[in-house]
């Protein structure tokens, strides 16, 4: 039988156990905590929707991008416009937002399925220098706001719900995390997964064997860019504020830290890879104002050292360890 017609591996009671515990904590945990906490949770779940669309392209499909960004710009832009100008709510806009970054990633895709490697990573760092100074062309100012951006209101919890406006917020960035992390879980332990590791580790064989490496790279980049468009529409509810100076090059090159530090190849590597991304920075101005920098590049010394697999590969290597002994 062919390994890619196999059904996806189904669930292992650790696993199941393992998601009961963390869904427990993400519901109850917010209930203990401060408005700006929340805040800080529901930019690490969009972050986290970001990460695992990167991990995607990136860690299954081996596609390096550079400008991952700049979807999540093309996300927050498109959610922003849609609110605002067309007064569409934001529960609308999100997925729609997520539909616009997937046609964008599409048409940048189709270009780029001639590149690979190193000309495909210069190919997305040009979108993502380039596309922070279209957002500010005069000529799309009446749209995209130019340097000023677009500021949005806070949405109020519906149907009368006891809930504040971050909690809710955070519950609705949870509520669009949850079934995106299960179907980046379905894709990978499926057939497509299989052709994507497949076209990563050994491309010659794979295509050999009949997989479709355009149509298989080419859903890898539109899936990716869907995820970061609905994350970037997700973060920009959570900020009240679209800008383009918040999505400089610096802030592709921190999603591409992410997923590098929470674990290539990995699905809850993009859990730990968000919360690196919103809570080390931070950590390292608290340590030194003055140089918060260098105490950022230390912690990426010392995890490239200790942890050359992500902390999910660190924690996978423990279990199993665990287990042995056990």
């Amino acid at each position: 039988m062919n390994p890619a017609n196999r059904k996806a591996v189904p669930a292992t009671a650790a696993e199941l156990r393992a998601a009961a515990v963390v869904l427990a904590l993400a519901l109850l945990l917010p209930l203990a905590l401060d408005g700006y906490q929340l805040f800080q949770l529901t930019q690490v779940l969009a972050y986290a929707i970001a990460l695992l669309g990167l991990n995607l392209l990136s860690g299954y499909n081996g596609q390096v991008s550079l400008g991952h960004g700049a979807f999540c710009a093309i996300g927050a832009y498109a959610a922003a416009i849609l609110m605002t100008r067309f007064g569409l709510p934001y529960w609308l806009a999100v997925p729609a937002a997520g539909v616009v970054s997937l046609l964008a990633g599409l048409l940048f895709g189709l270009p780029a399925l001639r590149l690979g490697g190193l000309h495909l990573a210069l190919a997305t760092f040009g979108l993502g220098l380039a596309l922070p100074q279209l957002l500010k062309y005069k000529g799309l100012e009446a749209w995209t706001g130019g340097v000023q951006g677009i500021v949005l209101s806070k949405p109020e919890a519906p149907f009368g719900l006891p809930l504040d406006q971050d909690l809710w917020l955070y519950y609705f960035t949870l509520s669009a995390t949850l079934p995106m992390f299960w179907v980046a879980r379905n894709l990978i332990r499926g057939r497509i997964g299989r052709a994507l590791v497949a076209l990563r580790d050994a491309p010659i064989a794979a295509v050999a064997m009949g997989v479709d490496s355009a149509r298989y790279r080419l859903f890898a980049f539109g899936v990716s860019a869907l995820y970061a468009g609905v994350a970037g529409a997700l973060a920009a509810v959570a900020v009240q504020f679209v800008a383009p100076d918040s999505y400089t090059i610096f802030f592709s090159i921190a999603l591409l830290v992410g997923i590098v530090i929470g674990g290539l190849g990995s699905i809850s590597g993009a859990l730990y890879g968000a919360l690196f991304i919103q809570f080390v920075p931070n950590i390292a101005d608290e340590l030194s104002s003055a140089a918060p920098w260098a105490i950022y590049g230390v912690f990426l010394l010392a995890c490239a050292y200790l942890l050359p697999q992500g902390v999910a590969g660190a924690l996978r290597r423990l279990a199993i360890r665990n287990a042995r002994k056990g």
